[in-house]
């Protein structure tokens, strides 16, 4: 079995990060061996690179990454994108208006940059999202004139996360945004994510599979999340971890241990 698997792509959030957002040693330590080896080991996250900025020791040896929900491929040896789908700049409009309406947090995601306003980077444990607060205040630019940003970025904004007060007030944004026909996913407890037309984590896996001369089922992917559904169902194996969703692990042809207790590392060990 492990011969036959050439590529593993990991979710980060509920995946191979913990509950306090570390990166298991032992994970890291059996990333190295997998590369090593030859096996392509692909992070797949909605993070973009520089929400990926306090792991790059534990995916130094990593050669891609399909970031920010498969709107970004990158080519970690080369420092270049080798895929890039931009919002566009009415859709980036109408996202913030709706999330403006909601009183929401508006995230936007570049190639390279992560950007929200202050006063709701201080006041994340409003949207649910307190645990990644310690890293929006490292990582994120701060912009309080977001449609400002827009304007200026209209061919760099790849994803925008809206992260709400209530789920009741993200299924009002995600009516508002539906006739739109772009990408919309929930995740974490209160969040929206939107993408450009076509664009999930498993376009992404296509368009690197593709650059590598991979087969799709040659792939092991491994996730939790309704955002990950869809590579998932694209993967020759894929695989929900214990705190997976249950729709996640319904998809699913196997279900390891949970994120507390490195899951990933018993998918690795069982299908490497």
């Amino acid at each position: 079995m492990g011969k036959k698997y050439r590529l593993l792509a990991l979710d980060m959030d509920g995946t191979t990060l913990d509950s306090e957002k570390r990166f298991p040693k032992e994970t890291a330590e059996a990333v190295r061996e997998l590369t090593a080896r030859g096996i392509y080991v692909v992070v797949a996250t909605g993070r973009g690179l520089a929400e990926l900025s306090d792991y790059r020791q534990e995916i130094s040896c990593t050669s891609y990454a399909i970031a920010i929900s498969g709107g970004l491929v990158y080519d970690f040896r080369q420092g270049k994108p080798l895929f890039l789908q931009p919002l566009p700049l009415a859709a980036s409009l109408e996202i913030l208006a709706a999330g403006e309406a909601e009183h929401a947090m508006v995230h936007f995601l570049t190639v390279r940059e992560s950007v929200c306003r202050t006063a709701d980077i201080e006041n994340m444990k409003d949207f649910h999202m307190g645990v990644y607060q310690d890293m929006y205040r490292r990582v994120c630019c701060p912009e309080d004139d977001l449609a400002g940003y827009a304007r200026g970025h209209a061919d760099e904004i790849v994803k925008i996360n809206l992260y709400h007060r209530s789920t009741e007030s993200r299924e009002r944004s995600l009516r508002r945004l539906a006739p739109l026909g772009l990408v919309n996913v929930f995740s974490e407890v209160t969040g929206l994510e939107t993408s450009p037309r076509g664009i999930t984590k498993a376009r992404g896996l296509e368009v690197l599979c593709g650059q590598l001369g991979i087969g799709l089922e040659e792939v092991v992917a491994v996730g939790d999340a309704p955002n990950d559904m869809e590579i998932l169902k694209l993967a020759g194996m894929p695989v929900a971890m214990g705190n997976a969703a249950e729709e996640v692990k319904e998809i699913c042809r196997d279900v390891v241990g949970d994120n507390d207790h490195n899951g990933v590392l018993e998918a690795i060990r069982r299908y490497f």
